[in-house]
């Protein structure tokens, strides 16, 4: 019996933050799969459906793509969005999906609005938290990437924790980036150089780090900040970023090579958050070898484990003391990057992309036991 899926391709129109970059992974995962012919992958056709005028995404072979309906944003996702999938099933990889489907596996990637709601709009966390509860009591399946992340969703009543599937995040993107600096990367990189990469949001904490410029500045630490800052979702700095002297360069957005070359060429990533679903630049920077610093707080010490060096994301002095030993310790830097290469295997898209075409099957009566052999064809 032929089975067919539909992915809401609703976050080919939005800004590129984690969310949308673990959309397209899984996306790409799961053709790879279906190109290899998984066990699991058998009579399944998916397709991929975006709101009129989207793009086409690269890297895709055996999932067809298609763009439908005149409606864009919540309108073509509430009201178009479960015509065209009403024949068969919808996944769902970026924290919003229909409330009109039950043949539905939508991935919730944290809580944030509840637990930090000065990072977001009124608006915004205003529909979020409505639409959440709500999907997870229509949906067939909620996903999330974490196990902080499941536990924070089931605390504010989104789902139930045994109902929720873990399905976290990746890093074979990683190692297809080929590390390049731009001018200004190659300027500001070096070995006395911390690289913080999210935007301004309260949550991110940067401020923690950038407080400090003084003191980093006094120990010959310099400070690169990358990152892309949506305000009609977060709220932090607005316009312009600050001016700091001292030690401190603004770089904005940089490519994926140019934050290869970043993080393979400096003393370490910096993620001072107080609150994540998961921490993929964390991740990424392990994979490229980088050594990290991370708050002890959230999923960050899940993700990690013991790959990291860890301080609490209100004591300033403890990051300076990280830095500075990663800086002075030559044995820790290269102990801490081949623990992070070594930790970073354990979080593959191809796995994550299995674990949505198990949920797949279950809801469409399929067993899901794979035979060893048969995945080895």
């Amino acid at each position: 019996m032929r089975r067919t899926w539909i992915i809401n391709g609703r976050f080919l129109t939005q800004p590129a933050t984690g969310v949308q970059r673990y959309g397209l992974e899984v996306v790409r995962a799961l053709d790879r799969h279906l190109a290899e012919r998984h066990p699991l992958s058998r009579n399944l056709a998916l397709e991929l459906v975006a709101p009129h005028g989207t793009p086409s995404p690269s890297g895709l072979n055996v999932i067809a793509f298609r763009t439908a309906g005149r409606a864009s944003g919540h309108l073509w996702e509430q009201a178009e969005l479960p015509r065209l999938a009403r024949a068969g099933g919808l996944l769902s990889l970026c924290n919003t999906g229909p409330l009109a489907l039950r043949k539905h596996i939508v991935c919730i990637h944290d809580a944030n609005t509840h637990t930090c709601p000065h990072s977001y709009t009124l608006a915004f966390r205003t529909l979020y938290r409505a639409l959440h509860p709500a999907l997870g009591r229509t949906a067939a399946r909620i996903t999330t990437v974490s196990r902080y992340s499941a536990r924070r969703l089931a605390q504010y009543g989104i789902g139930a924790r045994r109902s929720i599937t873990l399905a976290p995040n990746g890093q074979e993107h990683a190692l297809r980036w080929i590390p390049s600096h731009s001018a200004a990367t190659r300027a500001v990189a070096g070995p006395n150089t911390v690289v913080l990469v999210g935007s301004a949001a309260p949550h991110k904490n940067i401020g923690l780090i950038l407080a400090m410029a003084d003191r980093l500045e006094q120990a010959g630490l310099d400070v690169a900040v990358t990152g892309l800052h949506d305000s009609r979702v977060l709220k932090g700095y607005q316009g312009r970023q600050p001016s700091l002297a001292g030690p401190v360069t603004w770089l904005g957005r940089v490519s994926d090579n140019e934050l290869a070359a970043l993080l393979r060429d400096s003393l370490c990533l910096a993620f001072p958050s107080l609150e994540e679903g998961f921490g993929l630049p964390a991740l990424e920077a392990m994979t490229l070898g980088c050594p990290v610093v991370v708050s002890n707080r959230a999923s960050l010490p899940e993700l990690c484990g013991d790959a990291a060096l860890y301080a609490s994301p209100y004591d300033g002095e403890a990051w300076l003391d990280a830095f500075v030993s990663l800086r002075n310790n030559v044995a820790l830097r290269e102990q801490l990057a081949a623990r992070g290469r070594s930790r970073a295997q354990l979080y593959r898209w191809a796995r994550t992309a299995e674990i949505y075409l198990k949920e797949m099957a279950r809801i469409d009566g399929v067993p899901v036991l794979v035979d060893a052999a048969a995945v080895a064809a």
